[in-house]
């Protein structure tokens, strides 16, 4: 499996698959798509309108890592399924994903 997450100084940048329009709103395991990319499911029940899934995914993150909605956007992919999320001050972040996921998934420092 391809890594789905990096370090980037002090900030963690995640790549998603966001479904909005969900029956409940969830965090997934990562999967990989056809052309071989892994990224991080992720559920909301937000309709794709105006932006409200993604506010609904950047505040679902943020309680799933257990940081301030603020420190957690979307930098990549608005319109798109598959986004870049960066969690500001959240390197610390990558031993927990590395743990949960396995270290297959690793990490690229920049």
């Amino acid at each position: 499996m391809s890594v789905f997450w990096k370090i980037s100084g002090d900030d963690l940048e995640i790549i998603v698959r966001a479904t909005p329009n969900a029956s409940k709103d969830a965090v997934e395991p990562p999967e990989q798509d056809s052309a071989g990319r892994t990224h991080l499911k992720v559920r909301v029940r937000a309709i794709p309108d105006k932006g409200k899934a993604n506010k609904a995914v950047e505040k679902l993150l943020a309680t799933h890592f257990k940081m301030p909605k603020s420190h957690v956007s979307v930098v990549k992919g608005s319109t798109d399924r598959l986004k870049t999320i960066r969690i500001s001050g959240g390197a610390h972040l990558s031993a927990q994903l590395e743990h949960t996921y396995g270290g297959a998934n690793g990490c690229i420092k920049n």
